[in-house]
């Protein structure tokens, strides 16, 4: 069956601290991270979390949300990421947005934005929408990214049931200018606050959901995220994606010759 599981999250730590409607974790010297996770699997759907990022210095650290079922399939796993990348000066951030597939772990799909907000200031709404036509990701309603699917190559693209993480780590090895500046844990604790969580997809795999979809004939009413106006984006959205990557995106992978000597099928 397909329904909303607003707020449905288990903690992996107990470095959790709950306040008001808000859950606020942190990453210590001592443990090197901390995280929730979703009770359920999803395939397809609509995931956001609005995030307030540790203030202060931050390089290394690692704030994550993302879908991924490398527990259920650690040869073969898919994997879709938002993650914010601490900085080696300043307050400043960068958001780095990744797609797997089938295991493809060798074959990152990395594309990098600067922010246009302070995301230490307030709360900002990080969003992942995942269908069978694309996956796009938006901050503040703003897509900054769209990965299309493509019968031409279906092995890059997402095709498993995913659970949905939001978690703070020590990315020292690579998070910042390649590992140059690691984490300096006498700035810690870096806490992240999260809150406004919306978990909305099919449960609890793509068969069911596939049949259900066609047995109704309105798939909207049971994929949240597959009805007409989830095909594709709108004029608007368009632009304004295109104006995120004219002027915030400072790296794609599908310009990185020299790491892609052959690009990756999709960037052709």
């Amino acid at each position: 069956m397909c329904r909303t599981a607003e707020e449905e999250v288990a903690s992996l730590t107990k470095l959790v601290r709950k306040s008001s409607s808000w859950v606020s974790f942190s990453s210590s010297i001592i443990f090197a991270g901390a995280g929730l996770a979703s009770k359920n699997k999803y395939y397809y759907g609509f995931f956001s979390a609005a995030i307030k990022l540790p203030s202060g210095l931050s390089p290394g650290v690692v704030v994550a949300f993302y879908l991924s079922n490398a527990e259920t399939y650690p040869n073969n796993h898919d994997e879709i990421d938002i993650e914010i990348l601490g900085h080696d000066k300043r307050n400043d951030w960068n958001l780095q947005t990744n797609v797997y597939a089938n295991g493809s772990v060798n074959t990152g799909r990395e594309e990098k934005f600067n922010f246009w907000f302070d995301p230490t200031q307030d709360y900002h709404n990080y969003t992942i929408i995942w269908n069978s036509h694309h996956i796009v990701f938006l901050v503040d309603s703003v897509p900054v990214r769209e990965f299309q699917y493509s019968s031409a190559y279906p092995s890059v693209y997402p095709s498993k049931p995913m659970s949905v993480y939001a978690t703070i780590w020590d990315g020292s090895e690579w998070a910042t200018h390649g590992g140059k500046y690691p984490v300096n844990y006498s700035y810690a604790p870096f806490v992240v606050s999260i809150g406004d969580a919306e978990l909305t997809g099919c449960i609890p795999n793509p068969t069911s959901c596939a049949k259900k979809a066609a047995g109704t004939g309105n798939p909207s009413s049971l994929d949240p995220v597959d009805g007409s106006e989830f095909v594709s984006l709108s004029k608007e959205q368009s632009l304004a994606m295109d104006w995120a990557r004219r002027k915030l995106m400072f790296y794609s992978y599908c310009a990185d010759k020299s790491r892609y000597k052959v690009q990756p099928p999709e960037c052709k």
